[in-house]
């Protein structure tokens, strides 16, 4: 059997920048086990597999490990693949998820918007397990739907904290998303997810689905900046719209290629 695959580089307004994902259009789904077999061997921090259903495309994500719930750059990757690259779509097109519902991604010339769920976050106790995570005591902590919030002082820390991964592996989480005001954006974050199979991603836009809400109350505005500061970087506009979460950015194609898995 051939597929196609593309790789995109989401988040980013340059190649080599950004977070890459793998995006594979199926006329029909594949076996569970075949898709995780190409995640893994496309070894990306996700791979992205949709199928069309009438008007929407049904649509999965897949770690190297695990599939997962939502993840932010593979859907913005694979809407760039629909509207520069397979042709199929228009302005805005709708993917589908049985685990995130509705997600609707729109384009204004070659900035890309996805419209994702705000997550809920409570504030939670910390204990020796939680903040043995970094070299750096937290502010507080939160946690929302699948990761932990831990806000930090400033950017410099972000920077510079030295994440102990086996013991964010130990969290029953998706991840463990850090953050601080930023020096030039109204916030910065990393984040980690070792018990996904993925050490540090480099942008991770459904951990924006947190964030946003959680900057909007803390700053007293709806429309923000932000960056990811991993070794990639990248740039996001977000803006809260109470149970919804808009978050924008660009994409570069990278790749395009054939899968041969006979």
């Amino acid at each position: 059997m051939k597929l196609k695959i593309y790789q995109i580089d989401a988040f980013t307004d340059k190649v080599f920048g950004g977070n890459p994902a793998a995006v594979c259009p199926l006329e029909s789904w594949l076996s569970d086990e075949l898709m995780q077999n190409i995640a893994k061997e496309n070894n990306l921090a996700e791979t992205a597999f949709y199928v069309r259903s009438g008007e929407e495309y049904l649509i999965r994500w897949f770690t190297p490990t695990v599939e997962v719930d939502l993840c932010g750059h593979a859907t913005l990757a694979a809407a760039y693949v629909l509207f520069f690259l397979e042709k199929q779509a228009g302005e805005s097109v709708t993917f589908s998820s049985l685990k995130s519902g509705k997600l609707i991604v729109s384009r204004k010339e070659d900035v890309l918007t996805l419209n994702f769920p705000t997550d809920s976050m409570l504030k939670v106790e910390t204990n020796l397990l939680l903040t043995s995570a970094f070299n750096i005591l937290p502010i507080e902590i939160l946690k929302g739907n699948t990761d932990y919030l831990y806000l930090f002082k400033n950017e410099k820390e972000i920077r510079t904290i030295i994440p102990d991964l086996d013991q964010i592996a130990k969290l029953h989480v998706r991840g463990v998303i850090i953050t601080a005001p930023g020096n030039e954006v109204d916030f910065v974050s990393r984040f980690f997810a070792p018990q996904s199979g993925v050490n540090e991603d480099p942008v991770t836009g459904s951990a924006h689905t947190s964030l946003t809400p959680y900057w909007s109350r803390k700053l007293g505005k709806t429309h923000l900046s932000a960056m990811q500061l991993s070794e990639r970087q990248g740039h996001l506009t977000c803006t809260y719209l109470n149970d919804r979460v808009e978050i924008s950015g660009k994409a570069k194609h990278y790749l395009t290629g054939e899968i041969f898995t006979d």
